[in-house]
């Protein structure tokens, strides 16, 4: 059984206001097996696009190899851009040694809420990923469960928006307890691993857009999703 542990710890500042969560990453980032294009840091598999799709959008010029300046690069994307990562798995088992989500076992979950506490600026949680079982909404919902929490639909239109309230008690920093009630928004983006193509040919507005500009395609329509939140 292979002991498949995130390799990063959360990347939060004091003034994040957006987080995004996924899983975690590929087990060859566990291992340190990296690939030529790959980068040593979050989202940081060149097969998991969502570093091409924030390039496209901020017209960025990133480095993907396995060198401290393509870290750097998105480091700083970050810290300017006031947006952390936190993946919600902390660690799983699996049989088979590959990215699938499903292949999970035995998975500890992180302290998303505790982050969510402990730094007062966070707004907005964003989902790297849909609802399915073992994606990151999945798990952000059993998660919260131990916190009496329960997520209200904002919007079920694509990508899906809820928001939750936010107590503080004892536990919240100096700064949430100025303000002891805060609302949270989720947003759930479709995934930006390539396995997500199928799904995204299925949804109306791609068939529209794609209808209107036959050139139009998945990569295009994420970087159209993405662009509103990141």
């Amino acid at each position: 059984m292979f002991q498949h542990k995130h390799p990063y710890k959360p990347f939060i500042k004091n003034d994040t206001k957006k987080l995004i969560v996924g899983t975690l990453p590929p087990p060859r980032f566990t291992t340190g097996n990296l690939l030529e294009k790959d980068v040593n840091f979050c989202y940081g598999s060149y097969y998991n696009s969502l570093w091409l799709f924030i390039e496209k959008i901020h017209n960025l010029n990133l480095r993907y190899d396995q060198s401290s300046e393509a870290i750097k690069q998105r480091q700083d994307f970050l810290i300017k851009h006031k947006i952390g990562v936190c993946d919600i798995v902390e660690s799983c088992e699996r049989e088979k040694i590959d990215a699938s989500d499903i292949g999970m076992q035995n998975i500890i979950l992180r302290d998303v809420i505790g982050y969510i506490k402990q730094y007062p600026s966070i707004e907005t949680i964003i989902f790297i990923g849909g609802k399915s079982k073992n994606g990151p909404e999945y798990f952000f919902r059993k998660h919260i469960k131990d916190y009496n929490i329960k997520l209200e639909l904002v919007s079920n239109e694509t990508p899906r928006v809820h928001q939750f309230e936010l107590v503080c008690h004892s536990e919240c920093s100096i700064e949430s307890l100025q303000s002891k009630n805060r609302i949270i928004k989720t947003v759930s983006l479709t995934s930006s691993s390539g396995a997500a193509n199928i799904s995204i040919g299925s949804n109306p507005l791609y068939k529209q857009l794609k209808a209107t500009n036959p050139k139009f395609n998945t990569f295009d329509f994420r970087v159209l999703q993405y662009s509103e939140y990141l």
